[in-house]
């Protein structure tokens, strides 16, 4: 059995490797992987690493799902990387990261930042960088540091209330706690408002939802993984380089290296049992004719893959395509980066998230940490910054909006105001998992009710204490490891931090208090 590596606490969880041969034998199944994201990427990886045929399709012209980039030409004539916007690499991020190192063992395409700053236009200011990493000093010591926990403010909380917080164990946490709003346990705790704000709705914002329709049994899982899961705390590392050149074009290659077919702008149209039962295969028709297949990953976004199914009428049974048809996205949200003719200040972070400036979640200074920004900013003397605004209104004016954004910039880097905007790219998308209140019923889990098909992605249950990025990687090789399984073939070894709190005196207080 592997040992930790650097930098992953020596206290995860290890969730061994089904047992079983080494790799497959005779002539190898072929599978389907439907969904060029980190899902399908890791699913992909998973099985052809053992031998098995993989082809993999991704409607797009590359790999990458939700952090794919491609080629823009800017207005000076130069050529740039546009993307989706700016992702948090979190050291918890443990299998996520296991994918990367396929094609980067060293993970040296990633640089950390040293800090996860927020800022509250009434002009609190919240640091990461200083709580200490080790449960429970971490959480202790983010209420000691931060400005928004007042000794009133700690005197006025509920602590009964807070109890989720302390003892989370997966799945529970979505039994008790799927029924009620983010926002409304937060106000049963009683936390102080500049807290709600500033802190917690970091949370609820990274899964682009307003907190008052997110579940609270994600917020707590947040919780219960940066603060009282785990070592590591909340801060991250970010692709030096972009996201194409620096992780997806490479492990491209690596599957490639392993026997996989990469099928990039290639959409799936429908996916059809052969026959009944679990051996009688799958034709998966797309536009470049129809495949027969041994099984499928379907590793879609929310969107696709509810439309998938919605055009594949036999998959499955009837009360699982019901529930993947309920499933719904988040709110629309904008990613604007803008080119500017000169440099933001020398002090101001990498990544900044705000509250309080209208529609404006975080601003991010890419010349700060992404070579290729760097290399404009230093050929053209000017900067390059992002701007994110999550669950925007669906009715809202797009170009109000953007200007909005703008407009927030420039109260909280001044020193934008005269800047020139040499080029500016705006990308709306309304294709996240939205994880409702009472919804976790109807997410649907890695196995189905055909051994044979099999589901990954972020809005995967897993029944671990995953997110985001993590979980689309995790359930990936979950999906992976389940079809092996069938095989009599050994899956991956997967890590999560642990499922309930690592924190012993804390699930004594929170059982004695319940």
């Amino acid at each position: 059995m592997s040992v930790p590596r650097r930098g992953r606490d020596r206290k995860a969880r290890i969730l061994p490797a089904p047992s079983g041969r080494p790799r497959v034998t005779g002539e190898p199944p072929r599978v389907a992987v439907i969904g060029g994201g980190i899902a399908g990427l890791a699913a992909a990886t998973g099985l052809a690493e053992r031998g098995v045929r993989v082809t993999l399709y991704e409607r797009e012209p590359g790999l990458g799902g939700r952090l794919a980039g491609w080629p823009v030409e800017l207005a000076d004539g130069s050529s740039a990387t546009m993307s989706r916007g700016f992702h948090a690499f979190f050291r918890q991020y443990y299998n996520l990261r296991g994918l990367l190192r396929r094609a980067d063992p060293g993970l040296g395409t990633l640089t950390g930042l040293p800090d996860y700053p927020l800022q509250h236009s009434g002009g609190l200011r919240d640091s990461f960088a200083r709580v200490p990493r080790t449960p429970p000093w971490s959480a202790l010591g983010f209420a000691a540091l931060s400005p928004t926990f007042g000794r009133r403010d700690l005197a006025r909380m509920n602590p009964r209330a807070a109890l989720p917080l302390l003892d989370v164990r997966v799945p529970d946490v979505y039994e008790r706690l799927d029924g009620i709003s983010a926002a409304e346990l937060l106000s049963r705790i009683r936390f102080p408002e500049a807290a709600h704000h500033l802190a917690f709705e970091v949370f609820s914002r990274s899964f682009f939802a307003d907190p008052r329709r997110l579940s609270a049994a994600e917020m707590v899982l947040m919780f219960h993984i940066y603060f009282l899961g785990s070592s590591e705390g909340l801060l991250f590392d970010v692709p030096g380089e972009p996201f194409p050149q620096a992780l997806w074009e490479p492990l491209g290659a690596y599957l490639a290296g392993h026997g996989a077919e990469l099928r990039t702008g290639c959409a799936v149209e429908s996916v059809e049992p052969v026959a009944p039962g679990p051996d009688g295969g799958f034709t998966v028709t797309a536009a470049d004719g129809p495949l027969h297949c041994d099984a499928v990953v379907l590793a879609l976004d929310t969107g696709g893959l509810r439309e998938l199914v919605a055009r594949s009428p036999r998959l499955a049974d009837e009360r699982w395509r019901e529930r993947i048809a309920r499933l719904r996205t988040a709110p629309p949200f904008l990613v604007s980066r803008l080119w500017l003719d000169r440099p933001v200040a020398a002090d101001r972070p990498g990544f900044l998230g705000t509250s309080g400036y209208g529609p404006l979640d975080n601003v991010s200074v890419l010349d700060r940490w992404e070579g290729e920004a760097a290399r404009w900013a230093a050929r053209t003397g000017g900067s390059v910054v992002e701007l994110h605004a999550y669950a925007v209104d669906p009715a809202a004016d797009r170009k109000a909006e953007q200007e909005r954004l703008l407009a927030e910039l420039r109260r909280v880097y001044p020193e934008t105001d005269d800047a020139k905007v040499v080029d500016v790219r705006h990308e709306w998308r309304a294709d996240c998992p939205l994880f409702p209140v009472g919804g976790y019923p109807d997410r649907p889990g890695v196995h189905t009710p055909d051994p044979a098909l099999v589901v990954a992605g972020d809005l995967v249950r897993t029944g671990l204490p995953v997110a985001l990025m993590e979980r689309a990687a995790t359930s990936g090789f979950l999906a992976s490891n389940a079809l092996l399984e069938r095989w009599g073939v050994r899956g991956q070894t997967l890590w999560t931090v642990p499922e309930k709190g690592r924190t012993a005196l804390l699930r004594a207080l929170a059982g004695r208090l319940a």
